[in-house]
């Protein structure tokens, strides 16, 4: 019997996240509740989630500062939940790792919707719409910066990049395909997977993300260019 994921569900808003927990035990997820950031740090660190769903607006320690320390040890997908549709509050949770974001009210079942496409995502390796990356496992070279699917790892100019999963996929489908140009819609085909459905400007904020590690200039650059009215592709 295949192990089930597990999903760390952390509101201080108790009722709420009880009722997240139990559409997600519904789907076929192992839930774990925590009510402040404090208990969430340890929760994530004891049991290891595959998937954190993280409102913002905690008391206290807040889901900004909470998704910065899981960071530190976990490579897990963060969903953050926030209760202003403001573009701010949006950059300000991923940009400290968060994968995507959802903002309240929302429906319970969008959000295991969510969580079922996030988890059974596509790895960068394979292949991106119509095209073919190639053997599992074949390290991408471009210039300096080296991408290995298989471990997982990135580095440029011999320094190993702090990449989150998305971000790691983001980059690896492109250097997959260096010649291609992606749409934000390709992009989230490939990484997120064709069942994902949100936002797509949530790309943009990825690839600021990828170009800031890498030390790119989105003006000048070196890595990842953009090509106005399409999207994004190496330079190559």
């Amino acid at each position: 019997m295949a192990q089930r994921s597990r999903v760390l569900v952390v509101d201080d808003e108790q009722a709420l996240a009880r009722v997240i927990g139990s559409y997600l035990e519904g789907d076929g997820f192992e839930v774990d509740l925590a009510f402040n950031g404090s208990d969430a740090v340890v929760s994530a660190r004891d049991h290891r989630p595959d998937l954190v769903v993280l409102d913002l607006m905690l008391p206290g320690m807040d889901g900004v500062e909470v998704c910065r320390r899981i960071r530190t040890f976990s490579d897990c997908y963060i969903i953050m939940l926030t209760a202003r549709d403001e573009e701010v509050d949006k950059i300000v949770g991923l940009s400290v790792g968060a994968d995507d974001y959802l903002v309240k009210p929302f429906s319970p079942r969008e959000l295991v919707a969510r969580a079922r496409a996030m988890l059974r995502r596509p790895r960068a390796f394979e292949s991106s719409p119509g095209h073919t990356v190639g053997a599992e496992g074949q390290v991408l070279q471009i210039g300096s910066l080296t991408v290995d699917p298989l471990a997982r790892k990135a580095q440029v100019d011999d320094r190993e990049l702090e990449l989150t999963r998305t971000e790691f996929d983001l980059l690896a489908v492109m250097c997959a395909n260096p010649r291609q140009v992606f749409s934000r819609r390709q992009l989230i085909d490939a990484v997120w997977g064709p069942d994902w459905f949100g936002d797509e400007h949530l790309v943009d904020v990825h690839v600021g993300h990828v170009r800031r590690k890498l030390g790119d200039d989105a003006a000048e650059p070196r890595w990842i260019r953009t090509v106005r009215g399409v999207g994004y592709g190496m330079v190559v």
